[in-house]
């Protein structure tokens, strides 16, 4: 299988900038993955694809302001430095940008000195080892002097960092967010609660590896990144329920997906606890615990949207892709939806 299969054609101007005003009024394209059928309608018309006893699976994920701008200490270049996880105590891996000025022992100030960073080591992929040093709670720190770290093919700046979390958003650890669950608003969650449908919660912190082309014309041969997850007992034993009783398990989002094909063993069975994940999912593999998926649409050639033929077949997919394009569908983060079914 070749990356070259997972390749559709997208004019520039479809890839969304901005977030809708209202959450779920975006598109949303529904696929049956058995038929190929789709049909064309509005997010919060889901709604009606959803059944009483089924499950959503959201990815309670918060995303953090993780990207820094900051001036090396010694000669006052500008330094850019994007969180990517807590290593311990003080001590994060980051994407930090240009490299060469972020060699061992360099010296990092941000907001005139309100916080300092040292460059400990060089990582894996270029990645930097940065131990902080400030006064005060870093968490506030951040929210101060940092940015939202949106993609690279978003090129405005975003008025409401809350636009970048989904309303249900609770723990902090991401450097990018669950975008499916952008869509949500707490109306239409009541909404569909109401309706009978359960919601677990399950968190999975998502890494800028997302965003991270496949390399490799073999598709076998990327490797994934790794990211955190956890997943309650509560939560466990409400999707093992629904399953049990026969309902649908939904999942909100790819990084949803994973988690629970992370920790679902080969009957179905979903175990509680946390760790590091990076399964990587394209055609062939056979799903575990996932009935159904509502996600964005995803870059070309990317290991997401290999995630989402395997679960709908490549065909459907790209033939809906290619829908999409021509119905003028709004792309990526900010973007349009699908419920494939």
């Amino acid at each position: 299988m070749k990356t070259s299969d997972f390749y559709y054609d997208l004019p520039k101007e479809l890839i969304a900038q901005d977030p809708l005003e209202d959450r779920s009024s975006s598109r949303l394209l529904v696929l049956n993955r058995k038929t190929g059928e789709r049909e064309h309608r509005i997010f919060r018309e889901l709604v009606d694809y959803l059944h009483p006893g089924d499950c959503l699976v959201v990815n309670n994920t918060r995303v953090i302001p993780a990207r820094l701008l900051g001036v090396k200490e010694e000669t006052g270049a500008g330094i850019e430095v994007l969180l990517l996880r807590r290593c311990e105590g003080n001590v994060w891996e980051t994407l930090v940008k240009p490299g060469k000025k972020a060699r061992p022992g360099a010296r990092i100030s941000f907001g005139d000195g309100l916080l300092a960073g040292e460059v400990l080591e060089v990582v894996e992929e270029g990645n930097r080892r940065i131990r902080f040093t400030y006064e005060g709670i870093f968490e506030e720190i951040l929210d101060k002097l940092g940015q939202m770290p949106l993609p690279p093919y978003i090129t405005h700046q975003l008025k409401d960092k809350n636009r970048y979390q989904t309303v249900y958003a609770r723990h902090e650890g991401s450097a990018a967010a669950p975008t499916a669950g952008l869509h949500f608003t707490p109306e239409l969650l009541k909404t569909i609660e109401e309706k009978g449908v359960k919601l677990a919660h399950v968190t999975l912190h998502v890494g800028l590896g997302t965003f991270r082309p496949v390399k490799v014309e073999d598709v076998k041969e990327h490797h994934m990144h790794t990211e955190f997850y956890q997943i309650e007992e509560e939560q466990a034993r409400l999707i093992n329920e629904t399953r049990a009783a026969g309902g649908r398990v939904i999942c909100v989002g790819t990084t949803s997906c994973r988690t629970l094909e992370s920790a679902a063993d080969e009957n179905g069975i979903l175990h509680a606890g946390s760790g590091w994940t990076d399964i990587f999912i394209y055609p062939g593999y056979r799903f575990k615990l996932m009935d159904a998926l509502i996600t964005n649409f995803h870059l070309p050639e990317s290991t997401l949207l290999m995630l989402v033929s395997a679960f709908a077949g490549r065909e459907h997919v790209m033939e809906a892709y290619e829908e999409a394009v021509e119905e003028r569908y709004r792309f990526f983060s900010f973007g349009d939806a699908m419920l494939i079914r």
